[in-house]
């Protein structure tokens, strides 16, 4: 039996808190387990739900915290975005999803997958506190490693980076890919299909009529024929 100051302390910490809070912690400010915590944040989720509040109760980055729920966002973008301007650009959206898929991951690797230099846009998502730090590599030269951080999975609504959706996801069938390649393939000229002379070979063939002697047999036969000669008197 859950006591019945719990569930009102944890909404009264959740609601000051301003990054996800671990149950662990919750369960040591409240005097409870993790369990408990666990329990109360569950039937306090489903309760927000029932009622269709404009917030929920969720579990991101390893811990619970307020958040607006989702039908709600075109509303809250219109308060939060108006005139601003703090979208992504396409690239940088492209090297965090490599630091995501690849961590703990070198500058040196994204550049080699992208095939562009990735330094200005690393910057750049250092500062918002999408990737930071987190190991060197063993190997020569230490170079540093990034991976993302517990930002990244808040932006995202993710508790871990296991809850990213399969790469496999966005790549096409097998029978897609066989399709595009049998499209693609190009036919060496020395192996193209001979073309059928057929009209030529009708005319080659074509017997002579009735009572009439084939060309080349007639000029053969008057080679050689004198024309009959006649003596004038």
């Amino acid at each position: 039996m859950v006591a019945e100051h719990i569930p009102p302390a944890v909404e009264a910490i959740l609601l000051v808190a301003e990054d996800p809070l671990p149950p662990e912690l919750l369960a040591q400010l409240v005097g409870t387990s993790p369990d408990e915590v666990e329990e109360v944040c569950s039937a306090l989720s489903q309760q927000y739900e029932v009622e269709g509040r404009g917030f929920v109760l969720a579990r991101v980055a390893g811990g619970y915290r307020y958040q607006t729920a989702t039908e709600q966002a075109p509303y809250v973008e219109r308060f939060v975005l108006e005139g601003q301007s703090s979208r992504l650009s396409a690239a940088a959206l492209e090297t965090l999803a490599v630091v995501a898929y690849k961590q703990p991951v070198s500058r040196n690797q994204i550049a080699s997958i992208r095939g562009v230099n990735v330094d200005g846009v690393m910057r750049t998502l250092q500062q918002r506190g999408y990737v930071d730090e987190v190991a060197r590599d063993p190997g020569p030269g230490q170079a540093v490693l990034y991976g993302t951080t517990p930002t990244f999975l808040e932006r995202l609504g993710l508790d871990s980076v296991n809850d990213l959706p399969p790469l496999g996801d966005f790549f096409p069938g097998t029978d897609v890919v066989e399709a595009l390649e049998r499209g693609l393939r190009v036919v060496p000229a020395d192996q193209e299909a001979p073309a059928e002379d057929d009209d030529v070979d009708e005319l080659d063939e074509a017997p002579a009529e009735d009572g009439e002697m084939p060309a080349d047999d007639r000029e053969t036969s008057s080679e050689g024929v004198e024309p009959d000669s006649t003596d004038e008197s």
